[in-house]
């Protein structure tokens, strides 16, 4: 970054995870990080470790541009800005209610788009700055039952693609981190989001399974083992907030790593193969 460009970062979605160790690591390093989230008081223990608290919900526009406002009045732009905030909206297609979709994208994509578009004046003006966006390594494959939460990534993919070079040539950089199994609290958001299964509905079975196999990957299924802490994708963000020429994606866990790689190289009928392997699929007897 410029030695006389703002370094402060934003991160949003501090109370658990990713968000919540970023903001630790880098501000017990001396940073200057604007830790948020909808509550304060979910984040009050962050200011112990250095950072400054701010409210901030994605899904609300007077609280983003409040944020951004407070952060520029106090230190001329935002220097660096961590979209982290996120949840996954599982269920089948047909059965998650209309008003969940459209809160998955609020949340996962259209908050994201508002915030980088309000910060962004500001790092055009010193002509530089970092936008790292939390994507995931779904943003690669589809698990069924996760077909919301998986297009948000492809959409948030897709954006960052386009940002990289559209601001390259105001000094701003564009980075997207792809977590594998992360162990947090997020698988257990994951299954609580699942809409309630009707006894003799169409889907029951498939979305209990849906459960089960989400509580095995996040908790002590073989997949789990690939997974990692939340600190590992901190010390990511940490290397592509520093990097002069930072790359597109880093990929953390050896669960992504090796997801994508199978993804990768085996064709739509056998990935539908290996699903029906993990999964009962709705309609079959």
């Amino acid at each position: 970054m410029s030695p006389s460009a703002s370094k402060a970062i934003l991160i949003t979605g501090c109370s658990t995870g990713i968000g919540r160790a970023t903001a630790q690591r880098l501000a017990r390093a001396g940073r200057t990080v604007y830790a948020t989230a909808r509550s304060v008081d979910a984040i009050a223990d962050l200011e112990r470790d250095g950072c400054k608290l701010l409210a901030l919900d994605v899904c609300d526009e007077a609280s983003m541009t409040a944020a951004v406002r407070a952060i520029e009045s106090a230190e001329g732009a935002v220097g660096a800005l961590v979209n982290n905030a996120g949840y996954s909206q599982s269920g089948p297609i047909e059965d998650v209610p209309i008003d969940l979709v459209r809160k998955q994208f609020e949340t996962n994509v259209f908050g994201l788009v508002r915030l980088t578009q309000l910060v962004l004046p500001g790092m055009r003006a010193q002509r530089d700055g970092r936008i790292v966006n939390i994507s995931s390594m779904g943003a690669n494959f589809t698990f069924p039952g996760g077909g919301y939460y998986h297009a948000t990534k492809y959409a948030l993919e897709a954006i960052s693609d386009a940002l990289r070079f559209e601001v390259a040539g105001f000094g701003v950089k564009v980075v997207v981190i792809q977590p594998g199994l992360i162990k947090t609290n997020f698988g257990e958001r994951a299954v609580a989001e699942l809409p309630e299964a009707q006894g003799d509905g169409p889907y029951a079975g498939f979305t209990e399974k849906v459960a089960q196999a989400t509580r095995d990957v996040y908790e002590e299924g073989a997949m789990a083992k690939l997974g990692s802490g939340p600190d590992s994708v901190a010390k990511v963000i940490e290397k592509a907030i520093d990097a002069d020429k930072p790359k597109a994606r880093y990929r953390v866990t050896p669960s992504a790593h090796a997801m994508i790689a199978l993804r990768a190289v085996t064709p739509d009928r056998g990935w539908d193969a290996i699903m029906r392997g993990q999964f009962p699929q709705p309609g079959k007897s």
